[in-house]
């Protein structure tokens, strides 16, 4: 019985209509998350579309379209239409030449099927017709994906030969669509662990953080270093660590905060700035990033005894974060916005005191206990200035 895409709301884009008819239905198919997840009821925020169409001839049937096109990926085949209710990926049809693990040298195809072979899981292998919606399912993807099966096209080692990457995918599909474990997965991902070591870190922290960012990554990651993965990526999070990546998780559920996959990956460290440093700088995480992690790996007890003066001095973000790693409550923290000190240095002057580093000095200690007696009004800090004038 063949398949059929249920009519979501994103099927009926008049936009998207007007790029499949410039393309013209039978040279376009939707396919990828798009369709597993109409399948399985999920909202969809990206539409990709897979074509038998040369990204030359892709372009050139946008423009008597008037339909703008970015060649986001051009050498790999990929053409982004941008359309008013969001971007499309357009991407030819496309088969391996070779493979090393890191990366692939790919040709164009003409076949549908030739397509969805070279593709890792079966539930990503679906491609829907976008007038009929009849999906075409090469190798059982709708089963696999009713039953809650993870499985890889074809053997799974060799697909994970073709891209070491592939384990740490399976591991994230895993979370968000398995059921039971397919064994032959698992089986390859353990004894190809060690293939991993040869990724580009951008790869491997961009994976990691996606896992990270699931809604229960805890269970995932203590599976990862069950079968030897994890030690290969993440030698620094060992049993102690993952208990704790499950503490902070129920933590944000009590006090209702998003998940966030640096958060998380802090968990999964020591709290230790250079080992955070170390593992940031290996992943090779932004600046911003790298900031945040090393930031809450700098958490210590004494963080929970007064919050606000902890996001005073650190920032909110940070200080959220580093009371969530420790269990604590963030009440304090809530639609409170923190404020800045009602005190310049050139007010100091105007006292009387010569400008000068005798200034920051009095600035510095009437800040300190401004912070320490609750963030008072005007009126006590004036007080309190007085109070170091006169000392």
């Amino acid at each position: 019985m063949v398949a059929i895409l249920p009519q979501a709301e994103w099927t009926k884009r008049e936009d998207l209509a007007q790029l499949i008819a410039a393309l013209g239905a039978d040279d376009a198919r939707y396919v990828g998350g798009a369709v597993r997840d109409t399948l399985l009821g999920k909202d969809i925020h990206d539409v990709d579309l897979a074509t038998p169409l040369l990204p030359a001839e892709v372009i050139d049937r946008c423009k008597e379209a008037g339909i703008r096109t970015v060649p986001t990926g051009i050498d790999h085949g990929t053409v982004t239409a941008i359309l008013p209710d969001g971007p499309v990926e357009i991407t030819t049809l496309r088969r391996d030449v070779s493979t090393d693990g890191r990366r692939a040298t790919v040709a164009f195809a003409t076949e549908w099927k030739e397509d969805a072979s070279r593709r890792d899981f079966t539930i990503n292998a679906l491609y829907a017709h976008p007038e009929s919606l009849e999906i075409s399912d090469y190798f059982g993807g709708v089963e696999d994906l009713e039953r809650g099966h993870v499985r890889f096209i074809g053997e799974a080692a060799e697909r994970i030969r073709e891209d070491h990457l592939r384990i740490l995918r399976y591991f994230r599909f895993q979370a968000r669509f398995g059921d039971a474990l397919d064994e032959e997965a698992v089986t390859a991902c353990r004894e190809l662990a060690h293939t991993l070591k040869g990724l580009s870190r951008e790869r491997v922290a961009m994976e990691l953080l996606a896992i990270l960012a699931l809604p229960a990554p805890s269970p995932t990651i203590g599976l990862m270093q069950e079968l030897g993965v994890l030690e290969v990526i993440l030698p620094e999070a060992r049993a102690r660590e993952i208990e704790c990546l499950g503490q902070l998780v129920a933590t944000e559920d009590r006090e209702g905060v998003p998940g966030d996959p640096v958060r998380r990956l802090a968990a999964l460290l020591p709290p230790i700035e250079r080992v955070a440093e170390g593992v940031a700088a290996r992943l090779r995480l932004s600046r911003q990033q790298r900031t945040r992690l090393v930031t809450a790996a700098a958490r210590r007890e004494e963080d929970t005894a007064n919050p606000r003066a902890l996001a005073y001095y650190e920032g909110s973000e940070a200080a959220f974060d580093r009371l969530l790693l420790q269990g604590a409550d963030t009440e304090e923290l809530a639609k409170w916005t923190v404020p800045q000190l009602p005190l310049k240095g050139g007010e100091i002057v105007q006292r009387g005191v010569s400008a000068g580093p005798d200034v920051a000095r009095i600035l510095r200690r009437v800040e300190a206990r401004w912070v320490e007696e609750g963030f008072p009004a005007r009126e006590r800090v004036d007080a309190i200035l007085d109070a170091e004038l006169s000392a």
